[in-house]
Order: structure tokens, then sequence, then C-alpha cells
């Protein structure tokens, strides 16, 4: 579920003149948010998933139509305002304007929930990414709780309290990175092993497992009854945006097929670096070539 989905518009200068006339060298625009980024990574995988939140006016058909061209099913909202475009402004360094997005109506916001509604025991919710101002920031809280009322699986990729009022639900994964881990406890993480207390906190209250990305550390798996660490296998940083979403829908895939949370733990972070490594989002072609590389020890 993406409920503030944007269209990603890159933009490359060689130079940005600030009150003065710029022309593009290069430029792309993607569908963006971070749900839809879990979509796209499990299609690719060969996991089927469908695509919910809200999109409207001329910005949120392009979505519509990129995701039906990529072969994700949707089942999304449609609301009065324009989904927003995110500018991506690459001139040496990367400058980011993230548009606010429409407001959403209450009505909008109940065809939304009667979605959430038909979910069976079957189903996971993935919950990744920012929220409009127009809905209650406990609507994560509430989603959340609804879903596993059902018997269904919640993931959760959120940050701050948002996250933190989700645990009392058990939300079956949650993948802060180490920053973001830092900032939930009022401490300042910047090695795995100053990371590991806090991440089996999170065990504590109640998330069933947590993922935290190191970076070019590695990343911590932590589960009721084992905590592992992953290594980065050998690679060039191309990209970051879309990594954690590929944690999240490589551990997801394999889970799938599995069932095994250590070995969709590895695959999820050769998922989540094969993004890295690439202009793209991961392939499966690329995820498997960096597997073997992936070497799990107890922490």
């Amino acid at each position: 579920m993406t409920l503030n989905p944007s269209i990603d518009y890159i933009v490359e200068l060689d130079t940005f003149e600030l009150g003065g006339l710029n022309k593009i060298q290069k430029e792309a625009k993607f569908p963006g948010g971070k749900g839809i980024n879990v979509s796209q990574v499990l299609q690719r995988l060969g996991a089927t998933s469908k695509a919910l939140g809200f999109i409207g006016g001329f910005t949120g058909k392009y979505i519509a139509d990129a995701l039906k061209a990529k072969g994700i099913d949707a089942q999304f909202v449609a609301v009065q305002g324009d989904t927003r475009i995110n500018i991506k402004l690459k001139t040496g360094q990367e400058t980011e304007i993230n548009g606010q997005g429409p407001i959403i109506s209450e009505e909008e916001l109940t065809q939304l929930f009667q979605i959430v509604e038909q979910l069976t025991a079957r189903d996971t919710l993935v919950l990744a990414g920012s929220i409009p101002q127009s809905i209650p920031a406990s609507i994560y809280e509430t989603l959340a709780q609804m879903v596993t009322q059902k018997g269904a699986k919640v993931v959760v990729d959120a940050t701050g309290e948002v996250l933190m009022n989700v645990l009392p639900h058990r939300p079956f994964l949650i993948k802060p990175n180490h920053h973001e881990l830092g900032e939930l406890f009022d401490v300042k993480i910047e090695t795995v092993e100053e990371a590991i207390p806090y991440g089996k906190r999170l065990v504590e209250m109640g998330a069933q497992h947590v993922i935290v990305s190191m970076a070019g550390a590695g990343a911590l798996l932590f589960s009721p009854n084992i905590s592992l660490y992953a290594n980065v296998p050998k690679g060039t940083l191309k990209n970051s945006v879309g990594a954690g979403d590929s944690v999240v829908g490589g551990f997801l895939s394999a889970y799938m097929h599995t069932g095994d949370v250590e070995q969709s733990f590895a695959y999820g972070v050769a998922s989540g670096s094969a993004t890295a490594f690439s202009l793209e989002l991961c392939t499966k072609e690329q995820v498997e070539a960096l597997l073997p590389q992936i070497q799990l020890t107890q922490v």
C-alpha cells in the first residue's frame, strides 16, 4: 500500500543556475512510492502482489498505466486531486523537491478501508512510505489492527512514532535503517554492535521480525529465537533509491516460497544490494548472482 504515491521525475543538468534558464541534459520518469517499489520488486522476483493506495488526475493515470504495462495488478482508490510529482534534480549533487499530494476525503478513506476488509489470513499487507497530511497519522496503526484481526500479516516500513505505534499489533516485519533505529530510542547508532540491543528491543515490543539495514556495513535480523548478521556482497554503489524497498520485496518473495526466515533474510539482503549496484530496481538474475556471497552469522 502506497498512500501518497508519486511520479518520480529525474532531471540531470551539467550545471544549475538559480534564477536563470537551465536546459535539461537528461530526464526520466518512473512510478514512485515505497509500496509501489515493493510491488515492482516482487513482480521481478516472481511473486504476485496487488498495488493499493490513492491515485488521481493525469499523474495518477500515468502510474496506473505504467504498473499495468509491467504486469502488476492494482486496486487504487481514485481521488479528486492529482497524484504528486517528486523532482530529483541531479547537478553533480542531488536535490529532491517533493510534492504534497492530493487531499484525501473521508469517503475516499472509507473506500480504502473497504478494500482492506477483503483481505484474508492468506494475505500480507505492506504499509510503506509517507502518509498524506490530510489523513490521520494513526492510519498505519488502524490498518495494522484491521489486518491482524483477520489473521493476515502486516509489514511496516515507516519511521518514528508511526512505527512505534504499530508494534502492539505484532507486525510480521519492520525494516528501520540504523539511523531510524537510533531515532526511535533517541540514541546515535553507527556500528553493528551498537544496533544489536535496540533491534532486540523492537522484538520485545511486538515485532515478529526486524531487519536493520546498516548501509555499507551489512544488515541485521532479529526474531524471537534468532539474531543474525549479514555481510554486504562486493559491488559498486550506483543507486540507493529503492534499495530498502528491495530488501522488503526480496524477503517477502523468498518467504512466500520457502517459509524460512534465514533464507528470506539472505535473499532480502541480496535484493537490496542488487538494486544498490544497479541503476534500476533489482532483477531475479542479479539477486541470485549475489546470493552466494551473503554469509549469515549469529550475533
